[in-house]
């Protein structure tokens, strides 16, 4: 199984911008038909923030994004650029991978995950 490795979070304050990479070891991200980002805050469930194709010509965020958020990859790279952050999106991020084709928000339709990232933004 490819491991799956989260980096780029941090402190940061509000309105400001974060970038998250997600990169699988020694191998490609074309096993998997589907990407996506997950987050997490303390106390809450783990919760859909966006998911891409394998191509990375399709993607679907969730509505909190509100157009604050872009999701993109490569064969080796994920990525979720992030601005306007707000206080609400602190939490850990955690990188996930499906093997079915579907761009879905159901966290049980993904079968790999990365340890996460912590971010949080201060107000």
């Amino acid at each position: 199984q490819v491991q799956l490795i989260e980096s780029g979070g941090g402190l940061v304050q509000a309105g400001r911008s974060l970038r998250l990479s997600c990169a699988a070891s020694g191998r490609t991200f074309n096993t998997y038909p589907t990407m996506a980002w997950f987050r997490q805050a303390p106390g809450k469930e783990r919760e859909f923030v966006a998911a891409i194709s394998r191509t990375g010509v399709n993607s679907y965020y969730a509505d909190f994004v509100k157009g604050r958020f872009t999701i993109s990859k490569d064969d080796f790279t994920m990525n979720l650029q992030m601005d306007r952050l707000e206080p609400e999106d602190t939490g850990v991020y955690y990188c996930a991978a499906s093997t079915s084709v579907t761009l879905s928000p159901n966290r049980y339709m993904y079968n790999n995950w990365g340890q996460g990232t912590q971010v949080t933004v201060s107000s």
